[in-house]
Order: structure tokens, then sequence, then C-alpha cells
């Protein structure tokens, strides 16, 4: 018998958009990518983690990918966007976690990048880390994950099925008053005569009036306003750093699908990276002159409404998959449990 606590969106009869799935309807469609999780959950106060996400299983600093930032609402931190506007680079792993453990997620890139062979000479990196805040069920000033758990997560990452829901750096975050966490999608999208799959991973910690599908999800938690969302977008189509930050800017259309308030203290950040081994920046080809194939402007529309479609299903997926869960408010003090979101009533409105 099914376990109906753990659902994806998709088995409850949901089927956002028209674009067909990659196998697995996560990231790790696009060929390469891989994603770890630390979940730290310690006594009745920690519920945080830290998620890491590699583009390829290659040296990320000596073969960088293009990749741009695109950002709705800066109410947050994302260390190492200056550089990756400067340059249209991603040279270390990408990891998620809470707040107030940014800095300790730089270092364990720094240390994580400087042990890896090839990098014997480097003295000078940019690490990239996104946040949200998930003071709500988590005691966030203990100064957990710490650098070693966070060195976990990028040792764990992996190839293949990816664990959704209250894990990682959604152990302890809260979407539309309920529990949110980690969700993925993708799609496959033809252009130019070839299939391309782009994939889309979130952490999910902002508020709203929940919708689904264009249906809106009545219940009373359901209705929270602040709060934040980091979108990380990998594809195999050959783009330039341009064309993936107009990929980035419309992944906002799915979070705006899902009821998004978009709220003063929103946080809401989407990073975007090309994968394809042809427009690797290589070292040989940061020391030369070269070409890079680029998808052409007027093809880029069928990408754009599947980051879209996959945005929505992702963030609606970090919803079916969470648990109910029970913490710390930083805040108040006090004891604090979030609800999951309801399956049943899910199900339900898939039939009407």
């Amino acid at each position: 018998m099914i376990d109906i606590k753990y659902l994806r969106l998709r088995d409850l009869g949901i089927r956002p958009g028209v674009y067909e799935t990659g196998s697995l309807n996560a990231i790790t469609d696009v060929e390469g990518v891989a994603v770890g999780h630390a979940t730290v959950i310690d006594g009745d106060r920690i519920r945080t983690g830290a998620t890491a996400i590699l583009p390829h299983d290659g040296n990320l600093f000596q073969d960088k990918v293009p990749a741009a930032l695109a950002v709705l609402n800066g109410f947050g931190k994302f260390a190492g966007s200056t550089q990756i506007e400067e340059l249209g680079e991603l040279e270390t792993p990408v990891i998620l976690t809470n707040t107030l453990a940014t800095g300790r997620a730089i270092e364990a890139i720094n240390r994580w990048t400087l042990t890896q062979p090839g990098n014997e000479k480097v003295v000078s990196l940019n690490a990239v880390v996104g946040e949200t805040n998930d003071s709500r069920l988590n005691d966030i000033r203990a100064g957990r994950p710490t650098i070693d758990e966070m060195g976990a997560a990028l040792a764990a990452a992996k190839t293949g099925v990816i664990e959704e829901g209250a894990v990682g750096a959604g152990t302890g975050t809260v979407a539309f008053g309920l529990k949110g966490g980690i969700g993925t999608s993708s799609r496959r999208v033809k252009a130019a005569g070839e299939v391309f799959t782009l994939g889309v991973l979130v952490q999910s910690n902002y508020g709203g009036r929940l919708t689904v599908c264009g249906r809106a999800y009545e219940a009373p938690a359901a209705h929270d306003r602040d709060g934040s969302i980091v979108i990380v977008i990998a594809t195999d189509a050959p783009l330039s750093s341009r064309n993936l930050k107009r990929l980035a800017e419309r992944a906002f259309g799915g979070l705006a699908r899902t009821g998004a308030a978009l709220s003063n203290g929103s946080g809401d950040y989407a990073l975007a990276f090309s994968t394809a081994s042809t427009v690797r920046r290589t070292r040989a080809r940061r020391a030369a002159i070269v070409q890079y194939p680029d998808l052409a402007n007027d093809l880029m529309s069928p990408l754009f409404e599947a980051v879209i479609e996959a945005t929505e299903e992702a963030i609606l997926n970090s919803l079916t998959t969470a648990r109910t869960t029970q913490g710390f408010n930083a805040a108040s003090g006090k004891p604090s449990t979030i609800e999951a979101i309801s399956l049943e009533r899910l199900r339900a409105m898939s039939q009407r």
C-alpha cells in the first residue's frame, strides 16, 4: 500500500503545464547535475540543514559553467552574486541553507574547492550561497548547520533521485503557512531540431495565498505573507549568460502561479546555469579567442514556458512531500508546529 503522506504532485493526479517531464521529473534529469543534503535535526530546537548542487562531476573551478542570477525582490542574501553578474560564470557548487549560516556555507565551499585535485595553487574563488530564514521552526542563532555539516552535503551530492520536502535546506522552512522545503521538477523541450532538458530545484519559504494549478487551496494556514525562495535552474541547452538571465527571470512566472505575495519581506532569487560541454569555460578556452554556440533568441520561448511550468511544479512538490514538523520559533522563544499540506484536499481538488 502506498503511503499517502509522501506523494509528489503528479501522484495526486495534478499535472501542471503541457511539456513532457524528464524520467525523474527532477533537476538531476539534466545530465551530470548532482544534489546532496545535510539534514540537521537535534533535540527540540534544531530543524535546519544544507542542500548542495553541483553542475557537473569535474573540477568546477577549472571548468566553469555559464550562469546568471535574477532577483525579483532582494530582501535577502545571495553570496557570490556580483561575480556571477560581472563574469557570467559559476565556478563552485551552490549551497542553499539558512540565513545565519551563509558565512559558514561560504567556508564549506572554500574548503571543498581548495581540496579538489588541480586546485593546489588557487588563492581566490567565488563561493555561491543562497539562503532563506528558517527561524519559525529552528533555533537559527545556535550556529547550525556547521561548516562540517555543510561539507557533508557536498560530499553526499549524487545524480539520480532527489529526496524532497523537509530535508537539507528545507528542513525548517515554511511556505504559505504550511511546511515547505526542497522540491524539484523538469521539462524536455524541442528547439533547433534538438531536445533539451531543463530542471528546477527550489527551497520554498515564502508566503501568499496558495494556488494549485489555478485553483485556490482553501485552508486557514495557507494565507501567509512574508518569506523567501531560492530557485536553481539547470539546462543542457547551450545558452549564453545573457539568455540564462532571461531564463532565470521567467522562473518568477512559475512562482507567481502559486499565489506568491511577493511581499516587501520576501527574498526571491533565481540562478540559472548551462551544463552543455560546448559552452563550458574550460581553462584552455579562457586563455584563447573562442566561439561558443548559443541558442538563438527566437528559439528561447519554449524554454521560457518550460521553466515556468517546472518552477510551479517544483514548488508544489516541496509542499506535497513535506511532513508536519515540530520545532522551535526563535522569535517567540516557544515550541512551534507547522502542519503539512493536506494531500486528501489536493486529491479532491484534482477530481473536481
